[in-house]
């Protein structure tokens, strides 16, 4: 029986890991900051430990006897300081490589991110060699990046690593991608950039989880490398946005917002919310407006070709899982 630590467990990509390795057989043990999640992941056969892996204690503890790392936990948000963005995406992956180093780990899989290569340009069918911006788009970006080469340099000193840059995962028990933009047309609508004809990758939790299991089972020629993951069906946003709402039966509100205008209203907001602190992340930041704005899809022929990935879930299925875990969350 193999055994496994998946860091983020409370998360929603390390939550679905979790309960997937102990379905088929692991001895999993999750790391994470929730303990009611925690409680509910030890009825499915998941070891709970609470811990940050900020505490190099705590991660000592999880990773000692473990033969493989799935290190999904990060802080991910469009907006925040950058010493929290540093301390948990760039220190905690230190603390982990670390003690996985100390442990004989035999296989370390980080869970990276594709906004690494966003510039607030178009581009199309993104490859993992591709030239990244010499400029991160934002914190979470620049610390994602760092934490990339943390664990490439830990597999140059004999850390068995490989890497996933999954593109915009959705599903159940998802707090932060489709949340918001439930919570954006109960407010003001949804912002259509440009009319929201700009395509949108996007990636079913269940299809990061398949992409993650077999990075566990790699062969070694696949090792110290990252692979861009997705659903390889880009759509318009507006296109996307309206098949959620269809899955979820609720009316959208559409709020039309011309690219430039956009860009202009949440530079504005994010300069008085750094000044102001107290009123916490701004209703908009550029990154956001890039985000919908600006397409970036990604290439998935590595994947596919070196690890065996196919992206098993549909759309449509995905946010069909999503409509009804929401419908019995929000009961």
């Amino acid at each position: 029986m193999k055994r496994a630590l998946v860091t983020g467990a409370t998360g929603c990509l390390g939550r679905h890991l979790a309960i997937r390795l102990a379905s088929e057989g692991w001895d999993v043990t999750g790391m994470g900051r929730q303990q009611e999640i925690g409680v509910t992941l030890e009825t499915a056969g998941v070891r709970f430990l609470k811990g940050d892996i900020r505490d190099q204690q705590a991660v000592n503890a999880a990773c000692e006897s473990q033969d493989v790392v799935f290190h999904c936990a990060a802080l991910s948000s469009p907006w925040g300081k950058y010493r929290d963005f540093y301390s948990s995406n760039v220190q905690g992956t230190q603390n982990l490589v670390d003690s996985s180093l100390r442990s004989q780990v035999q296989r370390f899989v980080h869970v990276s991110t594709p906004s690494i290569y966003f510039n607030y340009i178009p581009r199309y069918e993104v490859h993992e060699n591709d030239p990244l911006p010499a400029k991160p788009a934002n914190h979470y970006a620049a610390t994602k990046r760092l934490a990339e080469d943390i664990v490439m340099e830990a597999h140059r000193n004999g850390l068995p690593s490989i890497m996933i840059r999954p593109r915009a995962i959705f599903g159940p028990y998802d707090q932060t991608l489709f949340p918001r933009i439930v919570a954006a047309n109960a407010k003001q609508g949804v912002p259509m950039i440009d009319g929201g004809q700009s395509l949108i990758d996007l990636t079913c939790v269940d299809n990061v989880v398949d992409a993650l299991m077999l990075c566990g089972e790699a062969s070694a020629d696949s090792l110290g490398r990252a692979y861009n993951i997705s659903n390889a069906d880009p759509r318009p946003f507006a296109e996307l946005v309206e098949t959620l709402f269809d899955k979820l039966d609720m009316p959208l509100r559409r709020r039309n917002i011309p690219y430039t205008m956009a860009y202009g209203v949440a530079s504005v907001l994010e300069s008085v919310h750094r000044f102001i602190p107290v009123l916490g992340e701004p209703p908009l930041t550029r990154y956001t407006v890039g985000s919908l704005g600006v397409p970036q899809t990604l290439s998935i022929l590595d994947a596919e070709e070196q690890l065996g990935y196919t992206p098993r879930v549909s759309i449509e299925e995905g946010f069909q899982q999503f409509a009804d875990w929401w419908r019995t969350e929000s009961c």
